[in-house]
């Protein structure tokens, strides 16, 4: 893997990180645990361990290309971390360290015939990088929690991807008990940046871009303290990490660490890097204050859907609920009022002056139709029972509004006075027993001026 493809690797992996984790931390976080300002998310970290010349994923090495030559010496390599937690998923961690990498060779290394130089010292054998310091901003994914002991107990693993600078000087040596300097650029480095490797100036370090990919695992040790092991593979833009080598590689080397990771802020929120949802809602559900308060809530509920059904129940269709009819079994299609009794009407003097002991409202009709409405055929089965009951006789009286001609009116006023009769007709009333006949405009009962007049101009009055 050359340091091109690791760098496109690492901005991809760092615009997931600033983009998507991001979003997705504002997103979630709010929704599944109610909010970041109920955990507390900043940590500081102390760490050490020891670096080797070389990574898990092999490849070449600055010392000689022969398998026996390179041999691998530890350096120490220590520092401190600042993280921001911005969900249980993911967080930034600034990074700082200092130390050493060392590696020698085990026996001379050959030159490949090429002579010494000042730059390609002919058997070099060892050689150690002083690494003054190094700073990476990294994407922290936490990739799972582990809850044991009711979530008083937790380890926690994640992965981790940068890109960061470093301030080193390499020193080779003739021998492996790191001896007889030959190579030492100290104070003669130029101010290069990264891609420019001119070697003139005063400089005591080399600057150099380097691109940290590693894994770890925590442990929670309690609500404050947290211990961190760690391996980090660290691939530097830079041929000279080593001093002078014999092949134009990007050269790299890998830190195993250990520390103490402290969290910030007040010990009654609950740390969001150990926050596992699944463990908090399945506790939340085991929870029995939870499980009791739910239970009396289905109760009131239950006990609310009895009361609506009590009010609601009508046994005889009045339209008033059995808890408040004063007059249950009222035959279907009587007039009550509201306490579900029978209305009795008194005497209504009609418009042509007669008078009928049992008063009927009239029937209304649409404009310009004599069809009945559906909310007549109540009265009119009940206005049935009646006549048919008492063998009586009925006489209908059919009126129209003032529009169109009077010749019309008068027409319509009569299908709308027969259109009753047949609806009696049809519900058993001998047709002999009811008059029907239709009067146009006349007698109206509202003026014609308005349409609420006519509304109800158009009618057909019933006289018993």
């Amino acid at each position: 893997m050359n340091y091109s493809t690791i760098k496109k690797t690492a901005v991809a992996a760092s615009l997931v990180a600033a983009l998507g984790f991001a979003e997705t931390a504002q997103a979630q976080t709010p929704t599944v645990f109610g909010g970041r300002g109920q955990y507390r998310t900043w940590s500081i970290g102390v760490q050490g361990g020891i670096t080797t010349p070389n990574t898990i994923l092999g490849g070449q090495n600055g010392f000689g290309q022969k398998v026996g030559y390179f041999q691998n010496k530890v350096g120490e390599y220590y520092g401190l971390t600042i993280r921001k937690q911005f969900s249980h998923l993911f967080g930034l961690e600034l990074e700082g360290n200092r130390g050493r990498i060392k590696t020698y060779n085990h026996d001379l290394a050959p030159n490949n015939g090429v002579e010494s130089t000042a730059w390609i010292p002919a058997g070099a054998k060892s050689a150690e990088t002083s690494v003054n310091w190094a700073a990476s901003l990294n994407g922290v994914f936490q990739l799972g929690t582990i809850d044991f002991m009711r979530r008083e107990n937790a380890v926690n693993f994640y992965a981790k991807v940068g890109m960061g600078v470093m301030a080193h000087n390499p020193v080779q040596f003739s021998n492996n008990d790191f001896t007889g300097t030959e190579y030492d650029n100290a104070g003669n480095w130029g101010e290069e940046v990264f891609g420019d490797r001119t070697e003139t100036g005063d400089r005591d370090n080399r600057l150099t871009g380097f691109i940290p990919v590693g894994v770890g695992v925590k442990f929670k040790l309690s609500e404050v303290v947290a211990l961190n092991l760690g391996y980090t593979m660290n691939f530097t833009d830079d041929n000279l990490l080593y001093g002078p080598v014999r092949y134009d590689g990007k050269q790299k080397f890998s830190n195993l660490y250990g520390g103490l990771e402290f969290t910030l802020g007040s010990r009654d929120k609950e740390n969001l890097t150990f926050t596992n949802p699944v463990a908090t809602l399945y506790d939340e559900l085991k929870d029995p204050s939870l499980r009791n308060e739910v239970e009396a809530l289905k109760q009131r509920v239950s006990t609310l859907e009895g009361t609506v059904d009590q009010l609601s129940k009508d046994s005889d269709g009045d339209g008033v609920s059995d808890k408040f009819d004063k007059c249950p079994g009222t035959p279907a299609g009587t007039v009550v009022d509201g306490s579900g009794c029978p209305i009795k009407f008194p005497e209504q003097q009609l418009t042509d002056g007669t008078v009928s002991s049992g008063y009927y409202a009239p029937i209304q009709f649409e404009f310009d139709s004599s069809v009945l409405k559906t909310e007549s055929y109540a009265t009119l089965d009940k206005l049935a029972q009646e006549l048919k009951a008492n063998n009586s006789n009925v006489t209908l009286d059919g009126y129209a509004s003032a529009e169109g001609t009077e010749a019309y009116n008068m027409n319509l006023s009569n299908d709308r006075a027969n259109a009753v009769k047949q609806y009696l007709v049809n519900a058993g009333v001998s047709a002999s027993s009811i008059t029907a006949t239709g009067y146009g405009e006349a007698n109206p009962v509202a003026s014609n001026a308005t349409e609420e007049g006519r509304i109800q101009n158009r009618r057909v009055e019933i006289k018993k």
